[in-house]
């Protein structure tokens, strides 16, 4: 495993990159208040047949946290960044919630770098403006544990938080560590981000995976997304919202097949 950062004057970026070196590159986009760990378990599969790329979006874990407020062009573009710095000239995307929007609007501003997306627990548009207005209030008021620990809740489903005390401490401290203002300045990402206009624009073969008990981003959102791309198809977990954590040997399945197969038709 290589672990190093790519630095220009705006921004600092911690990946790592694991697996074949002589592969297709897979490139994994981490969720609103984690790191690149969310991924700690998938990646074992990945790596057998990809080279695998995963990164700290602007803000978490151990990339930079720059002051102002973010947008989705400036996260997409730390992302075609940290490929130019790689080296890689086309990948495969796999985005979890704000980094399924993420691997959105790089296949629409970026078609000539993606061969085939994931995206997972996300839609297009995710929440409302109040909601998310109420969230950067909260956080600015009192931080990120409160934060950290209402997140755990949305995240899995209360069956796994029960079975497994350990894991949920272990994500509550990954999201309590996330920057507040970093945080907050995502969650203004999330507020203004709509990309439902320019779906159809999306011509790489995507699957979009939904979780059966997800708060967050619910069952409707990952429909109507799958319905809107062009070349799509689904695939639904008993999951709640970080299904690649909770459903992890039925996610890398999902991926993994979907990777390999050559075309498909709508639906």
């Amino acid at each position: 495993m290589k672990m190093a950062t790519a630095e220009s004057t705006s921004v600092r970026l911690h990946y790592e990159i694991s697996g074949s070196a002589h592969r297709e590159a897979l490139v994994l986009i981490n969720s609103l208040g984690s790191s690149l760990k969310m991924w700690d378990k998938v990646v074992p599969a990945f790596e057998k047949r990809f080279t695998v790329v995963r990164f700290d979006i602007r803000g978490h874990g151990d990339s930079w946290s720059t002051p102002g407020h973010y947008t989705i062009d400036q996260l997409g573009r730390d992302v075609l960044f940290l490929l130019d710095e790689s080296g890689l000239l086309r990948v495969n995307l796999c985005g979890l919630s704000l980094g399924g929007m993420i691997a959105m609007w790089l296949g629409i501003h970026a078609p000539d770098r993606i061969l085939k997306i994931v995206l997972a627990n996300t839609a297009a548009r995710i929440g409302t403006v109040d909601g998310w207005d109420r969230r950067i209030d909260e956080v600015q008021a009192g931080g990120m544990r409160p934060i950290a620990s209402a997140a755990v809740d949305r995240w899995f489903t209360s069956s796994y938080r029960d079975q497994h005390p350990m894991e949920m401490e272990l994500i509550e401290g990954m999201i309590a560590a996330t920057s507040p203002d970093s945080y907050a300045s995502c969650c203004r990402v999330l507020r203004d981000t709509d990309l439902s206009a320019q779906l159809s624009s999306i011509n790489a073969q995507c699957l979009v995976i939904g979780g059966a008990h997800d708060p967050a981003t619910p069952l409707s959102d990952a429909h109507a997304l799958q319905r809107a791309l062009p070349r799509s198809k689904y695939v639904e977990l008993d999951a709640s919202h970080l299904s690649a954590w909770e459903r992890h040997e039925e996610f890398s399945q999902a991926v993994l097949s979907f990777l390999s197969e050559k075309e498909y038709s709508h639906g």
